[in-house]
């Protein structure tokens, strides 16, 4: 059973076929994916899900804190899983693929007293972008 499952399951999240195949389609570690992406994934799974039932079923995981929405561009919204791990993201450029990354140190340290204005910071988003192997082979 994927990580996201038994998280929902410990929360008595009602488990219908729907949301359970969702959940199933956004396990991984390193996994991205648009609501696009997931209703394709579903649909392979249970051909009778719908549209409406993948985006209301994200909108749900995102605000229980189980998966972040996370933007990297102006590209569409794409979903993570790992909500309970500290992590930043390491985008491609050229293709929008992302990866988790687990850089050593703490950002919010980093940010020196005289660079926060005032301002009680509680969160940091860090966003590393290059090329991923295959567009920086082909460029």
């Amino acid at each position: 059973m994927s990580d996201l499952l038994e998280r929902l399951r410990g929360r008595g999240w009602r488990m219908t076929a729907q949301r359970r195949v969702v959940a199933e389609v956004l396990d991984g570690e390193h996994v991205h994916l648009t609501a696009d992406e997931v209703h394709a994934r579903a649909v392979a799974k249970l051909p009778e899900i719908s549209r409406a039932t993948v985006y209301n079923t994200l909108g749900e995981l995102v605000t229980l804190g189980e998966v972040l929405e996370v933007t990297t561009d102006k590209r569409a919204k794409r979903y993570d899983p790992n909500a309970h791990r500290p992590h930043h993201h390491l985008v491609c450029a050229q293709c929008g693929a992302i990866r988790d990354v687990h850089p050593t140190g703490n950002p919010l340290a980093d940010l020196p007293a005289s660079e926060r204005f005032g301002f009680t910071v509680s969160d940091v988003e860090v966003t590393y972008r290059g090329l991923c192997p295959s567009c920086a082979s082909a460029a």
